[in-house]
Protein backbone atom coordinates (compact mmCIF):
# COMPACT_ATOMS: atom_id res chain seq x y z
CA UNK A 1 0.00 0.00 0.00
CA UNK A 2 2.95 2.35 1.34
CA UNK A 3 4.31 1.97 -2.98
CA UNK A 4 0.94 2.23 -4.26
CA UNK A 5 0.20 5.66 -2.27
CA UNK A 6 3.53 6.97 -2.91
CA UNK A 7 2.56 6.60 -7.07
CA UNK A 8 -0.43 7.89 -6.78
CA UNK A 9 0.92 11.34 -4.79
CA UNK A 10 3.49 11.45 -7.24
CA UNK A 11 1.39 11.48 -10.25
CA UNK A 12 -1.43 13.38 -9.11
CA UNK A 13 -0.47 15.86 -6.12
CA UNK A 14 -1.67 18.69 -8.49
CA UNK A 15 -4.71 17.85 -9.55
CA UNK A 16 -5.84 17.06 -6.44
CA UNK A 17 -4.58 20.51 -4.83
CA UNK A 18 -6.53 22.24 -7.09
CA UNK A 19 -9.42 19.76 -7.29
CA UNK A 20 -10.50 18.10 -4.86
CA UNK A 21 -11.12 20.92 -2.61
CA UNK A 22 -12.36 24.03 -3.89
CA UNK A 23 -9.11 25.93 -4.71
CA UNK A 24 -9.42 29.02 -7.40
CA UNK A 25 -4.97 29.18 -8.24
CA UNK A 26 -3.96 30.11 -11.42
CA UNK A 27 -3.26 26.97 -13.18
CA UNK A 28 -2.68 26.28 -16.79
CA UNK A 29 -4.41 23.57 -18.47
CA UNK A 30 -3.10 20.56 -20.38
CA UNK A 31 -5.14 19.26 -23.52
CA UNK A 32 -5.71 15.58 -23.95
CA UNK A 33 -7.58 16.26 -26.86
CA UNK A 34 -8.16 18.84 -30.06
CA UNK A 35 -10.53 21.68 -28.70
CA UNK A 36 -14.53 21.02 -29.93
CA UNK A 37 -16.03 23.08 -32.35
CA UNK A 38 -18.39 25.94 -31.91
CA UNK A 39 -22.14 25.79 -31.66
CA UNK A 40 -23.77 25.22 -35.03
CA UNK A 41 -25.55 28.24 -36.05
CA UNK A 42 -28.49 25.99 -37.22
CA UNK A 43 -29.56 22.46 -34.85
CA UNK A 44 -27.19 19.50 -36.15
CA UNK A 45 -28.06 15.81 -36.76
CA UNK A 46 -30.92 14.73 -34.34
CA UNK A 47 -31.90 18.22 -33.61
CA UNK A 48 -29.08 18.86 -31.46
CA UNK A 49 -27.74 22.27 -30.96
CA UNK A 50 -24.46 20.73 -31.03
CA UNK A 51 -22.76 17.38 -31.48
CA UNK A 52 -19.58 17.80 -30.59
CA UNK A 53 -18.31 19.10 -27.18
CA UNK A 54 -15.51 19.80 -25.42
CA UNK A 55 -15.79 19.06 -21.50
CA UNK A 56 -13.07 20.27 -19.03
CA UNK A 57 -12.08 17.29 -16.74
CA UNK A 58 -9.85 16.62 -13.89
CA UNK A 59 -7.62 13.26 -13.65
CA UNK A 60 -9.49 12.22 -9.98
CA UNK A 61 -12.00 9.87 -9.18
CA UNK A 62 -14.97 12.41 -9.69
CA UNK A 63 -14.71 12.22 -13.54
CA UNK A 64 -15.07 8.43 -13.99
CA UNK A 65 -18.73 9.23 -14.62
CA UNK A 66 -17.97 10.97 -17.80
CA UNK A 67 -15.68 8.51 -19.02
CA UNK A 68 -18.02 5.49 -18.15
CA UNK A 69 -20.48 7.62 -20.66
CA UNK A 70 -17.83 7.48 -23.20
CA UNK A 71 -16.83 3.45 -22.86
CA UNK A 72 -20.41 1.94 -22.44
CA UNK A 73 -21.65 4.22 -25.88
CA UNK A 74 -24.16 6.23 -23.73
CA UNK A 75 -22.94 9.98 -25.43
CA UNK A 76 -22.83 8.08 -28.66
CA UNK A 77 -26.32 6.73 -27.96
CA UNK A 78 -27.22 10.36 -27.87
CA UNK A 79 -25.71 11.61 -30.75
CA UNK A 80 -22.94 13.33 -28.88
CA UNK A 81 -19.09 13.29 -29.40
CA UNK A 82 -17.83 14.57 -26.26
CA UNK A 83 -13.61 15.48 -26.36
CA UNK A 84 -11.87 15.91 -23.20
CA UNK A 85 -9.33 18.56 -21.64
CA UNK A 86 -7.61 18.34 -18.68
CA UNK A 87 -8.05 21.26 -16.23
CA UNK A 88 -7.08 22.21 -12.76
CA UNK A 89 -9.84 24.63 -11.58
CA UNK A 90 -12.98 25.96 -13.08
CA UNK A 91 -11.75 29.49 -12.46
CA UNK A 92 -8.46 28.95 -14.66
CA UNK A 93 -11.12 28.14 -18.00
CA UNK A 94 -13.83 30.26 -17.40
CA UNK A 95 -12.30 32.55 -20.09
CA UNK A 96 -12.78 29.67 -22.27
CA UNK A 97 -16.39 29.09 -20.69
CA UNK A 98 -17.04 32.46 -21.13
CA UNK A 99 -16.33 32.51 -25.00
CA UNK A 100 -17.98 29.18 -25.76
CA UNK A 101 -14.91 26.96 -26.90
CA UNK A 102 -15.20 24.68 -24.18
CA UNK A 103 -19.01 23.30 -23.07
CA UNK A 104 -19.26 21.96 -19.55
CA UNK A 105 -16.46 21.15 -16.63
CA UNK A 106 -15.97 19.10 -13.66
CA UNK A 107 -16.48 21.72 -10.54
CA UNK A 108 -16.29 21.39 -7.07
CA UNK A 109 -19.00 22.85 -4.95
CA UNK A 110 -17.05 25.48 -3.14
CA UNK A 111 -15.68 27.13 -6.67
CA UNK A 112 -19.20 26.51 -8.26
CA UNK A 113 -20.54 28.71 -5.20
CA UNK A 114 -17.74 30.85 -5.42
CA UNK A 115 -17.86 31.80 -9.03
CA UNK A 116 -21.52 32.97 -9.13
CA UNK A 117 -20.99 34.60 -5.78
CA UNK A 118 -18.30 36.44 -7.79
CA UNK A 119 -20.83 37.41 -10.93
CA UNK A 120 -17.68 36.07 -12.98
CA UNK A 121 -20.53 33.92 -14.87
CA UNK A 122 -24.13 32.29 -13.61
CA UNK A 123 -22.89 28.68 -13.45
CA UNK A 124 -25.30 25.79 -13.32
CA UNK A 125 -25.25 22.45 -12.04
CA UNK A 126 -25.91 19.82 -14.33
CA UNK A 127 -24.98 16.18 -13.20
CA UNK A 128 -24.24 15.51 -9.76
CA UNK A 129 -21.37 13.81 -9.03
CA UNK A 130 -19.85 13.02 -5.57
CA UNK A 131 -21.04 13.53 -1.94
CA UNK A 132 -18.67 13.31 1.25
CA UNK A 133 -18.11 10.11 3.32
CA UNK A 134 -16.54 9.07 6.34
CA UNK A 135 -12.75 8.52 6.10
CA UNK A 136 -12.59 10.72 2.63
CA UNK A 137 -10.67 13.19 4.52
CA UNK A 138 -9.64 14.47 7.56
CA UNK A 139 -6.98 16.84 9.97
CA UNK A 140 -4.59 14.42 11.02
CA UNK A 141 -1.25 15.46 13.56
CA UNK A 142 2.04 13.34 13.87
CA UNK A 143 2.43 10.46 16.13
CA UNK A 144 3.62 11.46 19.79
CA UNK A 145 1.03 14.75 19.50
CA UNK A 146 -0.51 16.11 22.59
CA UNK A 147 -3.53 17.25 20.31
CA UNK A 148 -5.89 14.49 21.04
CA UNK A 149 -9.23 16.45 19.69
CA UNK A 150 -10.35 19.28 18.36
CA UNK A 151 -10.66 21.49 21.00
CA UNK A 152 -6.65 20.89 21.05
CA UNK A 153 -5.63 22.44 18.18
CA UNK A 154 -6.44 26.09 19.85
CA UNK A 155 -2.79 27.98 19.26
CA UNK A 156 -1.81 25.36 16.35
CA UNK A 157 -1.40 25.39 13.02
CA UNK A 158 -3.24 23.74 10.20
CA UNK A 159 -1.67 22.69 6.92
CA UNK A 160 -4.58 23.19 4.11
CA UNK A 161 -3.84 22.66 0.55
CA UNK A 162 -5.59 25.95 -0.33
CA UNK A 163 -6.66 28.69 1.84
CA UNK A 164 -10.39 29.53 2.18
CA UNK A 165 -11.31 26.37 0.38
CA UNK A 166 -12.93 23.21 1.09
CA UNK A 167 -10.61 22.09 3.72
CA UNK A 168 -10.27 25.06 5.66
CA UNK A 169 -14.19 25.53 5.39
CA UNK A 170 -14.92 21.73 6.80
CA UNK A 171 -12.34 22.04 9.45
CA UNK A 172 -13.56 25.55 10.99
CA UNK A 173 -16.89 23.93 11.19
CA UNK A 174 -15.72 21.19 13.33
CA UNK A 175 -13.21 23.81 15.04
CA UNK A 176 -16.91 25.72 16.24
CA UNK A 177 -18.85 22.86 16.98
CA UNK A 178 -15.62 22.12 19.70
CA UNK A 179 -16.49 26.01 21.24
CA UNK A 180 -13.57 27.44 18.80
CA UNK A 181 -13.68 30.63 17.12
CA UNK A 182 -11.35 29.67 14.01
CA UNK A 183 -9.95 33.10 12.94
CA UNK A 184 -9.10 33.43 16.51
CA UNK A 185 -8.21 30.14 17.86
CA UNK A 186 -5.92 28.93 15.10
CA UNK A 187 -3.35 29.38 12.29
CA UNK A 188 -3.63 28.12 8.67
CA UNK A 189 -1.38 27.61 6.13
CA UNK A 190 -1.33 26.97 2.48
CA UNK A 191 0.64 23.73 1.90
CA UNK A 192 0.64 20.95 -0.99
CA UNK A 193 -1.07 17.92 -0.60
CA UNK A 194 2.21 16.55 -1.88
CA UNK A 195 4.56 18.32 0.55
CA UNK A 196 2.18 17.74 4.27
CA UNK A 197 3.26 14.68 5.34
CA UNK A 198 7.06 16.65 4.90
CA UNK A 199 5.82 19.34 6.55
CA UNK A 200 4.13 17.03 9.61
CA UNK A 201 7.39 15.17 10.10
CA UNK A 202 9.25 18.04 10.19
CA UNK A 203 7.13 20.09 12.43
CA UNK A 204 6.28 22.79 10.44
CA UNK A 205 3.44 22.27 10.63
CA UNK A 206 1.01 21.10 14.18
CA UNK A 207 -1.85 19.48 11.96
CA UNK A 208 -2.62 19.04 8.66
CA UNK A 209 -6.21 18.66 6.63
CA UNK A 210 -5.25 15.59 4.14
CA UNK A 211 -7.99 13.74 1.29
CA UNK A 212 -7.11 10.06 0.19
CA UNK A 213 -4.57 8.60 -0.68
CA UNK A 214 -2.96 11.06 1.25
CA UNK A 215 -4.65 10.72 4.43
CA UNK A 216 -3.57 6.81 4.75
CA UNK A 217 -0.18 7.57 3.43
CA UNK A 218 0.17 9.79 6.11
CA UNK A 219 -1.24 7.74 8.91
CA UNK A 220 0.86 4.59 7.34
CA UNK A 221 4.20 6.21 6.91
CA UNK A 222 4.17 8.55 9.63
CA UNK A 223 1.83 7.11 12.32
CA UNK A 224 -0.41 9.95 12.59
CA UNK A 225 -3.79 10.33 14.12
CA UNK A 226 -6.88 11.63 12.66
CA UNK A 227 -8.45 13.98 15.10
CA UNK A 228 -11.05 15.10 13.02
CA UNK A 229 -13.30 13.29 10.43
CA UNK A 230 -14.15 16.03 8.49
CA UNK A 231 -16.56 14.75 6.14
CA UNK A 232 -19.16 13.63 9.26
CA UNK A 233 -21.11 15.60 12.16
CA UNK A 234 -21.72 19.02 11.16
CA UNK A 235 -19.83 18.15 7.58
CA UNK A 236 -21.59 14.53 6.91
CA UNK A 237 -22.58 13.85 3.43
CA UNK A 238 -21.74 17.70 2.74
CA UNK A 239 -21.59 17.84 -1.94
CA UNK A 240 -17.96 17.65 -3.02
CA UNK A 241 -18.27 18.16 -6.97
CA UNK A 242 -20.20 17.99 -10.36
CA UNK A 243 -20.71 18.74 -13.61
CA UNK A 244 -21.36 22.68 -14.48
CA UNK A 245 -22.26 24.25 -17.37
CA UNK A 246 -23.40 28.17 -17.68
CA UNK A 247 -26.95 29.60 -17.33
CA UNK A 248 -26.56 30.87 -21.32
CA UNK A 249 -25.13 27.56 -22.60
CA UNK A 250 -28.23 25.86 -21.47
CA UNK A 251 -30.81 28.65 -22.92
CA UNK A 252 -28.70 28.24 -26.33
CA UNK A 253 -28.29 24.44 -26.33
CA UNK A 254 -31.25 23.27 -24.40
CA UNK A 255 -31.51 19.88 -26.57
CA UNK A 256 -28.13 19.37 -26.02
CA UNK A 257 -27.88 19.93 -22.59
CA UNK A 258 -30.73 17.40 -22.35
CA UNK A 259 -29.12 14.65 -23.93
CA UNK A 260 -25.88 15.52 -22.69
CA UNK A 261 -27.37 15.13 -18.89
CA UNK A 262 -29.56 12.13 -19.83
CA UNK A 263 -25.68 10.26 -20.83
CA UNK A 264 -24.33 11.67 -17.66
CA UNK A 265 -27.27 10.47 -15.41
CA UNK A 266 -27.10 6.52 -16.62
CA UNK A 267 -23.28 6.62 -15.94
CA UNK A 268 -23.79 7.94 -12.45
CA UNK A 269 -25.94 5.59 -11.46
CA UNK A 270 -23.55 2.60 -12.92
CA UNK A 271 -21.25 4.74 -11.03
CA UNK A 272 -23.28 4.69 -7.64
CA UNK A 273 -24.52 0.79 -8.02
CA UNK A 274 -20.69 -0.97 -9.52
CA UNK A 275 -17.52 0.78 -7.76
CA UNK A 276 -16.21 -1.89 -10.98
CA UNK A 277 -17.35 0.42 -13.33
CA UNK A 278 -15.58 3.70 -11.37
CA UNK A 279 -11.85 1.53 -11.17
CA UNK A 280 -12.11 0.42 -14.35
CA UNK A 281 -11.80 3.89 -15.81
CA UNK A 282 -10.20 5.43 -13.49
CA UNK A 283 -6.36 4.31 -14.80
CA UNK A 284 -7.13 5.33 -18.36
CA UNK A 285 -7.62 9.11 -17.80
CA UNK A 286 -5.00 9.16 -14.72
CA UNK A 287 -1.44 8.10 -13.44
CA UNK A 288 -3.38 6.21 -10.79
CA UNK A 289 -2.32 2.43 -11.03
CA UNK A 290 -5.62 0.04 -11.53
CA UNK A 291 -4.52 -1.50 -7.61
CA UNK A 292 -4.41 1.60 -6.49
CA UNK A 293 -7.79 2.74 -7.69
CA UNK A 294 -9.57 -0.26 -6.15
CA UNK A 295 -8.00 0.26 -2.93
CA UNK A 296 -8.96 3.94 -2.58
CA UNK A 297 -11.72 5.54 -0.51
CA UNK A 298 -14.15 7.23 -2.56
CA UNK A 299 -17.50 9.44 -1.49
CA UNK A 300 -20.63 8.45 -2.44
CA UNK A 301 -21.78 8.81 -6.02
CA UNK A 302 -25.57 9.15 -6.28
CA UNK A 303 -28.22 10.55 -8.65
CA UNK A 304 -28.64 14.25 -7.13
CA UNK A 305 -27.22 16.55 -5.01
CA UNK A 306 -28.49 16.71 -1.80
CA UNK A 307 -30.05 20.18 -1.94
CA UNK A 308 -30.29 20.80 1.97
CA UNK A 309 -26.61 19.93 2.27
CA UNK A 310 -25.89 22.17 -0.58
CA UNK A 311 -27.05 25.11 0.99
CA UNK A 312 -25.67 24.22 4.46
CA UNK A 313 -22.43 24.24 2.41
CA UNK A 314 -23.21 27.63 1.30
CA UNK A 315 -24.01 28.89 4.89
CA UNK A 316 -20.73 28.29 6.16
CA UNK A 317 -19.41 30.13 3.31
CA UNK A 318 -21.23 32.86 4.02
CA UNK A 319 -20.68 32.49 7.71
CA UNK A 320 -16.74 32.36 7.55
CA UNK A 321 -16.78 35.48 5.13
CA UNK A 322 -15.65 33.27 2.02
CA UNK A 323 -18.59 34.61 0.05
CA UNK A 324 -20.65 38.12 0.04
CA UNK A 325 -24.14 37.03 -0.01
CA UNK A 326 -25.87 33.89 1.30
CA UNK A 327 -27.12 32.42 -2.07
CA UNK A 328 -30.44 30.18 -3.15
CA UNK A 329 -28.57 27.18 -4.15
CA UNK A 330 -31.83 25.80 -6.03
CA UNK A 331 -30.95 28.14 -8.37
CA UNK A 332 -27.40 26.92 -9.33
CA UNK A 333 -29.28 24.01 -10.31
CA UNK A 334 -29.64 23.95 -14.34
CA UNK A 335 -33.40 23.89 -15.42
CA UNK A 336 -33.18 21.17 -18.07
CA UNK A 337 -36.39 20.62 -20.37
CA UNK A 338 -34.78 20.06 -23.88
Amino acid sequence: MRRLTQIFVAGLATALTMTACGSGGNQTATSTASPAGSASAAPAGGGLEKTELLVGVVPVPSSAPLFIAEKRGFFKEEGLTVKTEIIQAPQAVMPKILNGSMDAFLTSYVSLIAINDSGAAKVRLIQHVQEGAPGVAGVVVPKGSAVKTAADLKGKTIAVNALKAMGQAVTNAHLQAAGLTPDQDVKYVAVQFADQLGALASGKVDAAWLVEPFLTAAQQQLGATQVIDTMSGPTASFPIDGWGVTEEWVAKNPKTAAAFQRALAKAQALAGSDRAAIDEVVPTYTQIPAEAAKAMKLGVFSAEVDKTKFQALADLLTGLGYIKAKPDVSTYVANISG
